[in-house]
Formats: C-alpha cells, sequence, structure tokens
C-alpha cells in the first residue's frame, strides 16, 4: 500500500492556540518531516474557511500552500484533497499547476472534485449551482486541464467554460502532465471522468461500497476502451492510533477536547461518533488489519489525516513505525 498524509492548514481546526505568525512555521516543519519520512505524498484541503463551522480562525490556502512546499520539499509529491474546479478558471489553474510542476521539479498532482461547501460558495461570490452544473464544470474543466499539460495550449467553446487558445507555457515537467486525481464516488459523471482523465481516483466508504464503485469505474473503463488498471483508487482517512485501543481513546478525547470551545457539544460529539467509526481509529493491529482489509478490495492508496500532527508527534510516529513499517 502507498501513503500519504495532511499537513493541517487550519481548515479542520487543527492550529488553533497556535500563533498565526508560527503557522508557516508548523507547517513547513511537518512537511519537511515527512519528506523525509515514509510518505509518499503530502496533502492539503482546498478550502477557505473552517469547518464544520465557518470561523475566524485561520485557513490558509492550498494552492499558495502547493507552491511553498514545492521550494522548501525536495522528494516528496504534492498534492490537494480535493481543488474544487469552481473556485478558479480551470485554464488559470492549468497555468498555477505547470508552475508549481516546475518549482517542485514534477512532484505536483491534481485532486479534483466538483465542489460541496455551500457556505463557502457562496460567502466568495460564486453562487452554489446544482449538482449537474457543478459537475458539467467538472468535466469541462478537466479537459481543459488535460488539452494544456499535454499540448500546451487549450481551446474550447463549453457551456460553462470558454477559453481561445490558452497558451500553458513551459509544460509541466511531467510526461503527460500532471496525474489527475478524480475525487468523488458519482456512477454516472464523476466515475466517467475519472474512467477517461484520471490516473487515480478518490472515493470511500464500506468495503461493499468500494467494491460497487470499483465495479462502476470497471464499466466505464471497458466502455471508452482503456485498461482499468491503469487508474489507482484511493481513499482518505480519519487518522488516530495507539498502541493499545484505550490509548486511541485517550487520543480523540484530547482531540476533542481541544475542537470543543470552537464548534460546540453537539458537532464535537459528530465529530467523535465519526472517529470512532473511522477504519483508522484504534489500535496499531487494528488499523493495520483494516487497511490491509481495503487494499485487498483494490485501494491502493491511503492518505491520512491527523489532528494531533501540529499538537503531538506520537500518533504519528507509531502509525509510521508500526503501519507504514508493515503495509508500506
Amino acid at each position: 500500500m502507498r501513503f500519504g498524509t495532511f499537513i493541517p492548514q487550519g481548515w479542520r481546526f487543527d492550529l488553533v492556540g497556535i500563533d498565526p505568525a508560527e503557522h508557516w512555521a508548523v507547517m513547513n516543519r511537518l512537511a519537511q518531516r515527512a519528506d523525509a519520512g515514509p510518505w509518499e505524498s503530502l496533502w492539503v484541503y482546498d478550502h477557505f474557511h473552517t469547518t464544520p463551522v465557518p470561523s475566524e480562525e485561520a485557513t490558509h490556502e492550498a494552492w499558495t500552500l502547493m507552491a511553498a512546499f514545492a521550494a522548501s520539499t525536495s522528494r516528496i509529491r504534492l498534492g490537494q484533497m480535493c481543488t474544487c474546479m469552481g473556485y478558479r478558471n480551470p485554464a488559470y489553474l492549468a497555468k498555477v499547476a505547470a508552475t508549481v510542476d516546475i518549482v517542485s521539479g514534477g512532484r505536483t498532482e491534481m485532486g479534483i472534485g466538483g465542489g460541496w461547501y455551500k457556505h463557502e460558495w457562496e460567502a466568495y461570490g460564486y453562487g452554489f449551482p446544482e449538482i449537474p452544473q457543478r459537475l458539467g464544470m467538472l468535466r469541462e474543466g478537466v479537459d481543459i486541464m488535460h488539452q494544456a499539460w499535454t499540448t500546451g495550449s487549450a481551446t474550447l467553446d463549453g457551456k460553462h467554460y470558454q477559453v481561445d487558445g490558452a497558451l500553458v507555457r513551459p509544460l509541466p515537467l511531467q510526461d503527460g502532465g500532471i496525474p489527475l486525481w478524480v475525487a468523488g464516488g458519482g456512477e454516472k459523471v464523476t466515475l466517467k471522468i475519472a474512467a477517461k482523465y484520471a490516473s487515480y481516483t478518490n472515493f470511500a466508504g464500506s468495503l461493499d461500497e468500494i467494491d460497487h464503485k470499483s465495479d462502476v469505474l470497471r464499466g466505464h473503463c471497458d466502455a471508452l476502451g482503456r485498461d482499468f488498471a491503469e487508474i489507482t483508487r484511493s481513499s482518505n482517512f480519519n487518522t488516530i492510533v495507539g498502541a493499545t485501543e484505550a490509548e486511541a481513546h485517550d487520543r480523540l478525547a484530547a482531540v476533542k477536547a481541544r475542537l470543543l470551545p470552537h464548534v460546540g457539544q453537539e458537532r464535537a460529539d459528530h465529530i467523535e461518533r465519526d472517529y470512532l467509526a473511522s477504519p483508522a481509529f484504534g489500535s496499531v493491529e487494528q488499523v493495520a488489519e483494516r487497511l490491509s482489509e481495503r487494499e485487498r478490495h483494490g485501494i491502493a492508496y491511503a492518505i491520512h489525516y491527523f489532528p494531533e500532527a501540529a499538537y503531538d508527534l506520537s500518533g504519528v510516529e507509531l502509525f509510521e513505525r508500526e503501519v507504514v513499517g508493515a503495509l508500506g
């Protein structure tokens, strides 16, 4: 199994209590640590306001961080899970990503999706189109980026985007352009886009759901004449591990206590339930077995979010040693 890790950027209240002037030092230290460690990739979220409730706490912008990490790391691959197609013109986004790829020496990934955070869309003046329109924007945007990275220019007279010879030079360093991670499990549109353009998919669910979505993806690949094996399937995991299950519960209690003043009791309780239901919560033995089970069902890439990372690295170190060491 291949492994990626999220760098805390504030979106999930994971930098609270740290002076904003120190945020970059914390994020950069964690990125450089990941660069020197067993991780294949580091990731950030593409959001502007905190979740599950908007607040005045920091949320650092994803593509600015991509450029910064490109310059401050040397090996690890750099991704976003996932860039929202509606937040940036796709030709402009293709240009930004190509520049980051140059700065990084060819280490950029493009996670892309249709977007979902209604409050954020409306707050920034993007409206909030219905799902079919957001997916239509995703389809056209991916087409534009693919053109830009493989030919150096893009032209599309679409329903949502119109570009006419948009130049993207220099090309990304990576042959065939920046790898696309099409995020989401929508069966009729999202997985069909993935079958055509993606090097990776990213979706979650039970083992039965993973099997079903994999079958749908395979069907779209067959219809397009593409080899299903060319697409790596990935999932994201909210991760809290302990040497024992009791230790994992103690760690979760500390995370909940830190979140409580910012999100309130009801949402803190909901977040707690989400962690308890995560395949990546529990003892290292429990987590390793659940990840192995998902690998047997085709999930070959696991991206892990550690809510403790900015405050306490002992859980991350345990995961690296006992889980990545066993499965990676």
